[in-house]
């Protein structure tokens, strides 16, 4: 077990086009053994504020939900930069429409069942393909958020040295969601599709990580009023980000935050899987 480190925990649900309606959602929270505590939440609702937020001083460590590095396979198919930090500058110098279709034409090219290139940690992780621009625009996350992470001096383990104080980790609500509750949906951003059966899931979700019911081995503790906040939102944006919080604190408590040794150092890795 890791020393422990009295730095606050975040969790963040990302968006590569924050709103206000739409905003990044954060979750902070404190860490005490095997208790986690909710604080507080917060929304980000441009780019630039996420930036801003993102170089005031730490200690934090901060599980973000977004893909941190692109498949190996297909960096080294289009000739890009093969190490990570030149290949995230590449990366940020293409536009939305370029990376659309580069990525188009690297899947179409490619046999049916096959389209896409996958990082290490997607199978364990049961994660969609970072270099994926629709549903969900991964690729549009990772071309948004980790340039701005480097810009801000972060530290990204593995992959990119930084301040050791503000220590950013690749987060996947899924794979924690999918342990606590099965394939049920627990959110739509459609108002039409935010049914009773996805309240019911995200109810149970919140019951199964205030119990502990996970292989993280943490208990999540809300007061009431954060309970009703979490379910209330038909979203799930609060509830992905309480989930990315949930496994930073499984990482602040792990040596090297529970990144595997042979991780990829191009790919990086999704924290816990």
């Amino acid at each position: 077990m890791a020393a422990p480190v009295d730095r606050a925990l975040v969790g963040v649900d990302f968006t590569s086009a924050p709103t206000a309606r739409k905003p990044i959602r954060l979750a902070f929270g404190r860490r005490q053994g095997s208790v986690l505590k909710l604080e507080r939440q917060t929304a980000i609702a441009t780019l630039e504020a996420f930036e801003s937020w993102l170089a005031e001083p730490g200690p934090w460590l901060g599980g973000f939900d977004l893909p941190f590095g692109l498949p190996r396979e297909l960096v080294e198919t289009l000739g890009w930069p093969t190490e990570w930090a030149p290949l995230i500058a590449y990366y940020a110098g293409l536009s939305r429409a370029e990376i659309r279709a580069t990525f188009a034409a690297f899947c179409d090219a490619r046999p049916v069942g096959g389209k896409f290139a996958h990082r290490a940690c997607d199978g364990p992780a049961g994660s969609s393909p970072s270099m994926k621009w629709v549903n969900p625009p991964v690729a549009y996350m990772l071309h948004a958020g980790v340039p701005r992470l480097v810009r801000a001096g972060v530290h990204l383990p593995g992959l990119h040295a930084g301040d050791a104080t503000r220590v950013a980790l690749e987060a996947y609500p899924g794979l924690l969601a999918r342990e606590l509750i099965g394939a049920r949906s627990y959110k739509s951003d459609d108002r039409a599709k935010q049914t009773p059966e996805r309240l019911i899931a995200r109810k149970d979700m919140i019951e199964a990580l205030e119990q502990g019911r996970s292989r993280l081995g943490l208990r999540l503790k809300l007061s009431h009023a954060q309970r009703d906040e979490l379910a209330d939102d038909g979203s799930g944006d609060k509830l992905d980000a309480v989930l990315c919080l949930m496994q930073a604190a499984w990482a602040d408590a792990r040596p090297d935050y529970g990144l595997p040794a042979g991780m990829d150092p191009l790919e990086g890795w999704i924290v816990c899987a």
